[in-house]
């Protein structure tokens, strides 16, 4: 069985306003769950309505009876189309004046080369540019809701991965694997710049590794592989992975925990920290990954540290 933190403890965030991408299923679920338990109004940024609107009312099914108990709402995300990335962030930012905790969890993985629909490839597009470019149209909002943290859903997949930055977009060598370990390691690095540019601003950011999960991820593997590898990791995932209740518990610690109100850029699993390879705390990679994303998503001149709240960059 894979090991597994339960995480316990009793913070409220009654008041605060959360963010949770792709959480209509997976380990995004319970995420969503637990800080509707603990007060929170959060929305579920997702990609596929339906599925996320019956999600949302399994939560509040789930918590109608517990005192104190927040609210959830749905809004629309494809982090495959920047258009519906700015889309989502100019919703979010219409409906609440705070955002206080930000969880980047969707992603994809082990896809068949694909592109999304701006051209990139599909798992640096979805993984890392989509969450980048949502995470920056709605920092200013978050900077003026300080304190106020950034989670982003990594894997121990960065262990493996490289940043390609002469072909990021692996048009000249694909690999399923090596695009999602690329996408994972600019999570981390994602993060890590995060907290050098929002130093003194009162917002923190956290990186992790949820462990391997039995979730939809693994729906890719018998396109990017061999017919049968989605079944065999399947019953794989039945013996020894986590659920995705069990997934979710360093996500959670992550964002609620006060013993890391005062930690950022850090890299944690299992509700532990954990220290990340060279490649994941190179400062030059993490900036030069910064500022090559913020000219692939099309951000220009506008800066999203020093941006006034409330202005956009399109």
């Amino acid at each position: 069985m894979s090991c597994c933190c339960k995480y316990k403890s009793n913070v409220r965030l009654d008041g605060k306003t959360a963010i949770v991408t792709g959480s209509n299923t997976g380990i995004g679920k319970p995420t969503v769950l637990d800080f509707v338990k603990r007060g929170a109004r959060v929305f579920m940024a997702c990609r596929d309505m339906t599925k996320a609107e019956k999600s949302a009312q399994d939560i509040r099914d789930a918590t109608k009876n517990i005192e104190g108990a927040g609210t959830v709402e749905v809004v629309a995300l494809n982090l495959a189309s920047l258009a519906s990335v700015r889309r989502c962030a100019q919703e979010i930012l219409n409906k609440t004046d705070k955002i206080h905790l930000l969880v980047n969890n969707a992603g994809v993985m082990a896809c068949p080369q694909n592109k999304t629909v701006d051209g990139f490839e599909l798992q640096f597009g979805v993984n890392h540019l989509g969450h980048f470019l949502f995470t920056c149209l709605l920092l200013p909002r978050i900077i003026q809701s300080a304190p106020a943290r950034i989670v982003t859903v990594s894997s121990y997949a960065h262990k493996f991965g490289k940043m390609h930055f002469d072909d990021l977009n692996l048009e000249k060598s694909y690999g399923p694997s090596k695009a999602y370990a690329q996408s994972k390691l600019a999570n981390v690095l994602f993060s890590l710049e995060l907290s050098t540019r929002l130093q003194g601003t009162g917002v923190t950011t956290y990186s992790l590794h949820p462990g391997a999960v039995k979730t939809e991820l693994q729906r890719h593997l018998d396109d990017s592989f061999f017919k049968g590898a989605e079944t065999i990791m399947k019953g794989f995932a039945t013996l020894f992975f986590k659920t995705p209740e069990e997934g979710a518990q360093t996500s959670i610690y992550c964002s609620v925990d006060e013993k890391l109100a005062d930690k950022t850029g850090l890299f944690y699993s299992d509700c532990k920290q954990e220290k990340v390879p060279a490649k994941a705390r190179d400062p030059e990679a993490a900036k030069r990954l910064w500022e090559v994303s913020a000219g692939m998503v099309g951000l220009g001149s506008w800066d999203p540290f020093t941006a006034a709240d409330g202005t956009f960059p399109y």
